[in-house]
């Protein structure tokens, strides 16, 4: 994992706003083949299953079950691991790991953030949100693909990690995605939000097109 050899001490590591990420079909191009289930989640998610570019992204997140990263970092000889704790960024370790599902991904040579991995909870090929374990979905439910075969997080679960503290593009994203969701995409996330967020305004908007 290249740092993930140094420990839990935090080192100097570029500023926390040096990021320049790739695009997802960069991931896409590095991922090929491998075994372990991966998508592209949060803004980018919602992204590729509207089919266009809508807005900006800051940097680019993937998913994938918390047991499998090492599969994952092994296609990244060239990338750094770093674990965000309580505001530094920490050298990926076994102990460090564990403090937190993300992993910022540092592009050695360039000094850049190029990629965050949300290493997520799972019981074998079911994946658990790590908001409520109620809430469980098959790996083969869970990733959708858009038309080059790109794997992204299915909207309605973008959206429910969207909800927890929303962002203007947040809300633009909720906005613009829901009319797009069927009803079985509309109702599983008007369950989620009221196990998760009973008072969520969303759950209006979800109501109202129910």
């Amino acid at each position: 994992m290249g740092a993930a050899d140094g420990g839990s001490v935090p080192i100097v590591v570029p500023d926390i706003d040096a990021w320049d990420p790739w695009l997802p079909e960069v991931l896409q191009r590095r991922l090929a083949g491998l075994s372990a289930p991966w998508c592209v989640a949060a803004g980018w998610a919602l992204d590729l299953f509207r089919g266009r570019k809508t807005r900006d992204h800051h940097d680019v997140e993937i998913a994938v079950p918390e047991a499998r990263f090492a599969q994952i970092a092994r296609r990244f000889p060239d990338i750094d691991f770093y674990v965000p704790i309580d505001g530094a960024l920490v050298a990926a370790s076994p102990d460090t790991l564990a403090a937190g599902h993300q992993t910022w991904a540092l592009d050695r040579a360039a000094g850049r953030w190029r990629f965050d991995v949300f290493r997520e909870p799972h019981d074998g090929d079911v994946w658990i949100c790590r908001r409520d374990t109620l809430l469980r979905r098959p790996y083969a439910e869970l990733i959708r693909r858009d038309a080059s075969g790109l794997p992204f997080l299915a909207p309605e679960v973008a959206l429910l990690f969207k909800a927890k503290a929303p962002r203007d593009k947040d809300r633009a994203d909720f906005t613009g995605t829901l009319p797009l969701l069927d009803t079985d995409q509309r109702r599983w996330l008007a369950d989620a939000i009221t196990l998760v967020h009973p008072d969520h305004p969303w759950r209006i908007d979800l109501a109202r097109i129910d």
